[in-house]
């Protein structure tokens, strides 16, 4: 069978793909979007039920897209976030074969034979718009688990009462650990939360939502070149927030006064027992550092630009109240039943069999632009931007990549002429 011809085809249907989609269409670049599941499928199947989005709704903007709704200042149900996927699709004509469950995607000619489970397609240039968020990372210390100890990730987390009666602890405190500790111990469990490098952060500053001083001050807008290490600056861990309607501050301050048990971060798991490093101290003391320039910068910007007619809230670190943090916990002994590993992702890209992975399995590129001809990635965080993962920040990505596959594929297109001479 003769694979299908097309000028561009796109893996993923998420925020990515159909952002990706958008900026091709407008192009009038032919292409097909190929999804394994629905659109938006991790949205449906890999996030918890009471999820919002950390990002407020005004900041949800995709190629020809932004929020109209009631409320641009609250943050959209994972139900909120799919609904608004399918109406951008929709309103784009985004061409998507699904369920397409990609099986190699590989060099052919000048271009990539692709197969998938419904088909066979040679496409002139690929992009990979599988996300940021793809594998949870799981270590190997969970192998040391005892076996009667309930092990889970944020993506296979629902609710609490899929959990097993007793104590639960929580490896990680960013943005999932956080709120998962959070929902937890509300259920009744008692929680204990293995705290690593983490980037704290209020909810609302002066009167306004926290990203809104960030998006305002051109924050999300740093480019790669703007940093001093970006490979530093992409390992930064997500921010720990909660969007919810009350609009309230989520840190482990306030997880400690609600009875969750801050430890540092855990080094390992042997006989049972559990062991953290005495640094939670050190992590929280640099996050509150971190908090408090980015404040005063915060303040700074307001005064230059008139923008602080609501006062400054007072700074209070968090360090203080961390110094007697414990070392070590028996697990069985102290009740814990379940482990949520909130350790974050890593990319798997198995199908892949083009030469543009690197030693740990991520796709070399530089803005999106792998080294082989004509593939590129879309969705990874830090791609271009600080905001490159973002609902708000693929869609610049998605109009550069465009730009470079349009180039691409008029030099091929008058090289080939040019041949046929």
């Amino acid at each position: 069978m003769v694979p299908a011809p097309v000028s561009c085809l796109v893996i993923g249907a998420g925020q990515a793909g159909l952002a990706m989609s958008r900026c091709l269409r407008d192009r009038g670049i032919d292409h097909i979007v190929l999804e394994r599941g629905r659109i938006g499928e991790r949205w449906r199947t890999e996030r918890w039920d009471s999820l919002r989005l950390l990002t407020p709704n005004w900041q949800s903007r995709l190629p020809g897209c932004t929020y109209d709704g009631p409320d641009p200042d609250g943050y959209m149900t994972m139900a909120d976030v799919v609904a608004y996927l399918e109406r951008y699709a929709a309103a784009s004509d985004a061409p998507i074969v699904a369920p397409a469950t990609v099986l190699s995607v590989s060099r052919d000619g000048d271009g990539y034979t692709v197969v998938a489970d419904c088909g066979r397609w040679y496409a002139r240039t690929v992009v990979v718009a599988t996300g940021y968020c793809d594998t949870p990372f799981v270590p190997a210390m969970a192998a040391r688990v005892p076996a009667a100890i309930t092990q889970i990730t944020p993506t296979a987390y629902r609710r609490p009462g899929q959990l097993p009666e007793g104590g639960v602890l929580i490896v990680g405190a960013s943005a999932s650990g956080l709120q998962l500790a959070d929902e937890i111990h509300a259920s009744g469990r008692p929680v204990v939360i293995a705290v690593g490098h983490h980037t704290r952060l209020p909810r609302t500053y002066r009167g306004r939502d926290i990203l809104w001083w960030l998006d305002r001050m051109g924050v999300f807008d740093e480019r790669v070149e703007d940093v001093y290490d970006v490979e530093i600056s992409r390992d930064q861990p997500s921010l720990q927030l909660v969007g919810q309607p009350d609009h309230r501050t989520l840190d482990l301050s306030r997880l400690q006064d609600a009875g969750v048990r801050p430890v540092g971060r855990l080094l390992d798991i042997t006989g049972g027992v559990a062991r953290f490093d005495d640094d939670l101290v050190a992590t929280t003391a640099a996050a509150d550092v971190k908090l408090a320039a980015l404040l005063a910068r915060i303040d700074r910007f307001a005064h230059s630009e008139g923008l602080d007619t609501a006062p400054a809230e007072p700074f209070t670190p968090c360090w203080p109240r961390f110094v007697d943090a414990d070392t070590s916990l028996a697990l069985t002994g102290a009740g814990i039943a379940t482990i949520v590993w909130a350790t974050g992702f890593r990319r798997r890209y198995p199908w892949l069999q083009v030469p543009v992975l690197d030693a740990r399995g991520e796709i070399v590129h530089r803005g999106g632009v792998t080294p082989a001809p004509g593939l590129c990635v879309l969705g990874l965080h830090f791609q271009r931007r600080r905001k490159s993962s973002f609902l708000d920040g693929v869609g610049d990505d998605a109009r550069v990549l465009a730009d470079h596959l349009a180039a691409h594929l008029a030099h091929a297109g008058a090289a080939l002429q040019t041949e046929s001479l």
